[in-house]
């Protein structure tokens, strides 16, 4: 089992910059890879970033390619995203996700573990 906790949202202007923080607790062997997706009112849930437990390769959404980086410190058990020239586009609530395996990182339903969300509005 693996509980997920975000922290970091916010209200910022446009062009601003947020930092997510997910803290990982439980069985980290449980959360080789984590994610993150957002949802905004009225849309799918989308998927924004994901990294392995290596670190290697992060994958990341096209809308956020170039503006959001993820990244994960193994010794605090944590996931950030860091978000940088936000768009009121970005506005939604942001999700830490967590798999063990899966053959696509995209795919919201292939995530066991998930957070409880935090709320990030860019204002224009």
């Amino acid at each position: 089992q693996v509980q997920l906790v975000e922290s970091g949202g916010g209200l910022v202007q446009a062009g601003g910059s947020l930092r997510l923080s997910c803290q990982a607790s439980g069985s980290t062997f449980s959360s080789r890879l984590m994610g993150w997706f957002r949802q905004a009112p009225g849309k799918e849930r989308e998927f924004v970033a994901a990294i392995s437990w290596s670190g290697s390769s992060p994958y990341y959404g096209d809308s956020v390619k170039g503006r959001f980086t993820i990244s994960r410190d193994y010794a605090k058990n944590t996931a950030y995203l860091q978000m940088n020239s936000l768009k009121p586009e970005d506005t939604a609530v942001y999700y830490c996700a967590a798999r063990r395996s899966g053959n696509y990182y995209y795919k919201d339903s292939e995530y066991s573990y998930w957070g409880q969300g935090t709320q990030v509005t860019v204002s224009s």
